[in-house]
Order: C-alpha cells, then structure tokens, then sequence
C-alpha cells in the first residue's frame, strides 16, 4: 500500500510515539528496520504516520525498544487497528478540510476535554443559527453547500455527550464571548439558553470568567485539552482563524495544563456561571 499523503492527526499521532519510544532505547531507525525485516524508509513513513502499522508489530517494536509499559503499548495497538471509513466523521472527507475531521476525531477518542473559549461559544455547544452565523460570515464567503456542511458535521459532533457514559467536558468561557450577539438579539439569546440546558448535562461543566477578574491570564487563542486514555496520549489543540495546531510534547502539556488550571481557578463556580448566564440572556 503506497504511502498516506495526508494522515490524520491521530496516525501521526502513532508515528510519533513509537518514534518517541525507539529514541528513548537509543535505537536507530535501521535498527528497528532490521527487527521488522523491512528497509529503513518503511520505518520512517510509519513513525511519520504515512504508513500504517500491525498491532502485532507495534508490540514487537515494544519489547524491542524494551518498553513495559501495557497500558500505553495497547492504546498504541488499539489506534493502529482503526481503519479509515470507521467513525462518522469519514464521511465528511473530501468535502471538509482535514482540520474539521481531525477535531471530530480528537474529542471522539479523548477519555475527558477541558477547553478555554474567550471570543465566541464552544462550536460543540453551538446552537444551529449561532452556528450559521459564524460560517456565514467566513472571508471569502462559503458556497452555501459549504456552510451546510459544516454545519451539519458541528451539529453531530455532540454524539459524545449522547453516550452511556459521556465524555467529561469542562469548559472556560470569557464573558466576553457570552456577550457578543452573533446574529442578533435573539440568535444570541438562543444560544445563551441552550448553554443554560447543556451546563445540565452529565459531565458538563462551564466556568464563566468574568469581566472583573483581576488577574491577567494568557489567552489569545481557543484550547482544547483532551485527555488520552493513557497520560502519554494527551493532546493540546490551539485553535486560530488560520487553523488548528496540535501539541503532544511534555513540555507543552505541562504549560497548558497549568493554564487551564489557573484559568478554573480565577473563574466563577458552575453555580455562579450559570447565574451569570441566565442574568445576560434576560438583558437581550
């Protein structure tokens, strides 16, 4: 099978990790060829996520590498027999960009989400005419197939709340983005009510922070934390007018944990958001 030009996020995922794990047994890319009985180039397009890889060979890579650590060799395993076509969201590929897919596939697959929003609702929280709105008004405009598309994937990215047991989903929202009225007064005072609705929802969580909190926190983009089902897989995605950026290096999960954590902690409490949410709507 020739190489993947585009993999998805979670493939290169794949790659990376067991990149990561032959670095750590300070083995060299032939070295790995040679167990595998392959050429080295083989190697290199599957730790770049362009080549798929068995869970049979991911876990003799492991005891190769000599890692012993089952519960992340089997997350590796259990990502390798994912198969393209499987989730929902394939169905969208070749009409969205690949950045719509690869979000759908990140909050399908995270074992818990917290997320920081400063200028317009979460798009998971989204009702359908705030949603419009914002692709509506997308530079240069959308062919109208285009921003039904969108829409309707947005809309179905709300399955994980639908489970039997839902994705744990704690949200940071500025006042600021519960202020704005994207479409109007009424379209705005939607939107406000249904997040009244999903702030009831089991596992959701949403902290309001206000306008008069004094402590200057960094945020000038959208993040999205979504928690693997192993620590190792944890996976940051900062969200900006010119695409999504995802990040998995230590370092950087370290930093956004510790964000979002001073962020909860300057925040108002559920209780007092929604308080605060409900105060708003009844000034539209």
């Amino acid at each position: 099978m020739p190489p993947r030009d585009n993999p998805t996020v979670r493939q290169a995922r794949l790659g990376a990790e067991l990149q990561k794990l032959r670095g750590a047994a300070g083995l060299t890319a032939r070295e790995a060829a040679g167990m595998l009985a392959t050429d080295q180039a083989k190697i290199s397009h599957i730790e770049a996520g362009r080549n798929g890889v068995s869970a049979e060979r991911i876990r003799r890579l492991a005891s190769f590498y000599a890692c012993d650590d089952q519960p992340l060799i089997e997350a590796l395993a259990a990502i390798a027999a994912e198969h393209r076509g499987q989730y929902w969201w394939d169905e969208y590929r070749g009409i969205l960009a690949p950045g719509f897919l690869d979000i759908a596939e990140l909050e399908h697959h995270a074992a818990s989400i917290r997320s920081i929003q400063t200028f317009v609702v979460p798009g998971i929280f989204q009702t359908e005419d705030y949603a419009r709105t914002l692709f509506e008004g997308v530079v240069p405009a959308l062919p109208p197939e285009q921003v039904e598309a969108r829409l309707e994937h947005r809309m179905r990215r709300r399955g994980i709340f639908g489970r039997e047991e839902p994705t744990p989903y704690e949200s940071i929202i500025h006042e600021s983005a519960l202020r704005m009225r994207f479409g109007g007064r009424k379209i705005a005072r939607e939107q406000l009510e249904y997040l009244l609705e999903i702030s009831e929802w089991p596992g959701v969580v949403i902290r309001v922070i206000p306008f008069t909190n004094e402590r200057y926190i960094d945020l000038t983009h959208s993040i999205v934390y979504a928690a693997g089902v192993v620590p190792q897989l944890d996976t940051v995605q900062i969200d900006s007018p010119f695409g999504g950026r995802y990040l998995d290096a230590a370092a950087d999960l370290k930093r956004f944990r510790t964000l979002i954590d001073n962020t909860a902690n300057v925040s108002m409490t559920p209780e007092e958001s929604r308080h605060l949410i409900h105060h708003i709507a009844r000034e539209l």
